[in-house]
């Protein structure tokens, strides 16, 4: 198969600094027994979810192109999903919370190509291509639940997140590769487990992202849809999991109804939940979120907006009363009387209108750093950017003037004004300096010598967001992520055992029907007597073909196994009760 992106105009649409996040799928890399895996998985999952799932899953898996047998080629899925509005990427695991919400801004499913092990069919810490193929991609077919999603990803962006975010991240991402890679040790895994524990406990205060990460657990990883008597499935993480799916709608799973306290209710990624939040409806999703995002630094802006940032340590931006939008590492803010009243970043920095770079004012121009007063002058009411050109005149504020201009909090720009900047509405946004000196106090901001000094105009700070206001104006192509997933060397046994479900695969698919199962099964039995899939995947060619000494002989061998693995029993009987149902699974 192809395992090429195919450009469509929702792709295309992708910026750069997304696009490091894409690997190909390597279609060619599952093996039979990775597409035995989806194939139960799929098949157990539609014939319990047929009962359980919101009725949207059933009808998406049709139109979105998921096929129950062969694991989608998901740049084909591409295909038929731009007639919903979406596409799909193939990535590595987890990659990082702001750029999986872009992704989602963008209508782009991030899918990891990666399948979980057969050993824990039931359920995986890491994102695999069962829990975004299966999970997510047939719910976004409900128009409702896609522009939920679409909009989710687009606050979630704009997050800010805490400097231990991304570290928990790093653990998190780290934790969930050694728990589904073979041959892992055990004692890493605890240290690993105990790292991601001993960061939360650590945290402190829970930043926008943390907060609105949960928002995104109990809705679209863990959501359930109706009544709390009897709710519906829809969240991807129990709609891929056949263990979870079934155990959340036990009574050992409380259910509580979905609001804006839910943010504030933290997850295990480790381990099933012991409650689950039930929305009414796909349309009280949005509510909740608009309320959520009604407290974000995104719409309140202020000091507090502005700390959030600095605690960050982070590219980030704040927008001023007048449009103009400052990005960079924000590092430092003067306050009087809990308003602030001058803001610095350090490094690279640039100056923006409406999320397109003002004209010489990129990282070029501010590559140490940028520093602005922000608020009122002292005495004056009327704020610059609602100034007349009759006013400006008054105060001296036009070009060729000598001007010394005091902020209220006593922060002092002195200079010749060089020229300034409007912005549509006329409002003036940046007024430029030369031979200028900016003092707070006795404290020295800015000294003539460093050059022209540019300040942003402004009376309050609006908003602050995560990332650059234009995404252009800085290099965002540097990710690089401090573990990846592992791919170990196969083992002679597991190469064998890898044939063996191929046969039966082409056997079944009509490929070659010169297979002999008997001998099959008695390979299986002599080499591989703890593998139970393959026999339940023998069991059901041979009860359609009506064989009754081969299925005998292969469901006594299952016995067996049972008796040896009894974890694996539930798994087994759930098979068989599938096939001896006679399900027609299309």
């Amino acid at each position: 198969m192809n395992t090429a992106i195919e450009q469509n105009a929702i792709l295309s649409r992708l910026p750069k600094h997304l696009k490091q996040f894409i690997k190909p799928q390597n279609y060619n890399n599952y093996s039979a027994i990775d597409q035995a895996v989806w194939r139960y998985v799929m098949r157990k999952n539609v014939d319990f979810l047929s009962k359980v799932a919101h009725k949207s899953y059933l009808d998406g898996l049709k139109q979105t192109g998921i096929s129950i047998d062969n694991i989608p080629n998901m740049y084909g899925m591409n295909r038929i999903l731009k007639d919903i509005g979406w596409a799909a990427v193939a990535v590595d695991g987890f990659i990082p919370p702001n750029a999986f919400m872009e992704f989602q801004a963008y209508n782009i499913l991030v899918i990891a190509s990666d399948i979980r092990q057969l050993d824990h069919i039931e359920y995986t810490p890491a994102p695999d291509i069962i829990h975004e193929g299966a999970g997510h991609a047939p719910i976004i077919a409900n128009p409702e639940y896609a522009e939920y999603l679409r909009r989710f990803g687009e606050i979630g962006s704009k997050a800010i997140s805490s400097a231990k975010d991304y570290e928990l991240y790093e653990a998190i991402r780290h934790l969930s590769i050694i728990k589904e890679a073979p041959n892992s040790n055990i004692n890493d895994i605890a240290s690993a487990e105990k790292k991601v524990e001993d960061l939360q406990l650590e945290m402190g205060e829970p930043s926008e992202m943390a907060l609105i990460r949960n928002l995104h657990w109990w809705t679209v990883e863990y959501g359930l849809i109706g009544s709390i008597d009897n709710p519906k499935i829809y969240g991807a993480g129990l709609l891929s999991s056949i263990g979870e799916s079934a155990w959340c709608m036990t009574n050992e799973v409380e259910k509580l109804p979905y609001n804006i306290e839910t943010t504030y209710k933290n997850f295990d990624i480790t381990k099933p939940q012991p409650q689950l939040f039930v929305t009414p409806n796909f349309a009280h999703l949005s509510l909740v979120l608009e309320e959520f995002a009604n407290t974000m630094a995104l719409r309140t802006g202020g000091l507090s907006g502005i700390n959030k940032l600095i605690e960050s340590k982070a590219l980030g931006t704040i927008e001023l009363s007048t449009g103009i939008q400052v990005s960079g590492v924000f590092t430092n803010v003067i306050t009087h009387k809990n308003n602030p009243i001058y803001i610095q970043t350090t490094g690279k920095s640039a100056l923006a209108y409406r999320e397109k770079e003002l004209v010489g004012h990129g990282t070029a121009t501010h590559s140490k750093g940028f520093g602005s007063p922000v608020g009122k002058l002292k005495g004056i009411n009327l704020a610059i950017e609602d100034m007349s050109p009759r006013d400006l005149r008054a105060y001296a504020i036009f070009e060729e003037q000598v001007v010394t201009l005091e902020f209220e909090g006593n922060i002092t720009v002195s200079g010749e004004i060089i020229t300034g900047k409007r912005n549509l509405q006329g409002k003036i946004i940046l007024i430029s300096f030369k031979n200028c000196t900016v003092t707070h106090n006795d404290t020295i901001l800015f000294k003539p010598e460093w050059g022209n000094y540019d300040m942003a105009v402004g009376k309050s700070v609006v908003s602050a967001f995560s990332g650059s206001a234009d995404l252009q104006s800085f290099n965002l192509i540097t990710h690089k992520t401090s573990s990846e997933t592992i791919k170990t060397k196969k083992s002679t046994e597991k190469i064998e055992l890898e044939s063996l479900y191929q046969q039966v695969r082409d056997y079944r698919e009509n490929k070659n029907q010169t297979i002999s199962r008997s001998k099959v099964l008695e390979q299986l039995i002599e080499k591989h007597n703890n593998d139970w899939l393959l026999a339940v995947e023998l069991y059901e060619l041979a009860f359609k073909s009506e064989e009754k000494e081969l299925c005998e002989n292969i469901l006594n061998h299952l016995e067996t196994i049972k008796q040896n693995r009894p974890k694996v029993g539930r798994l087994i009987d759930d098979g068989l009760e599938i096939i001896k149902q006679k399900t027609v699974i299309k």
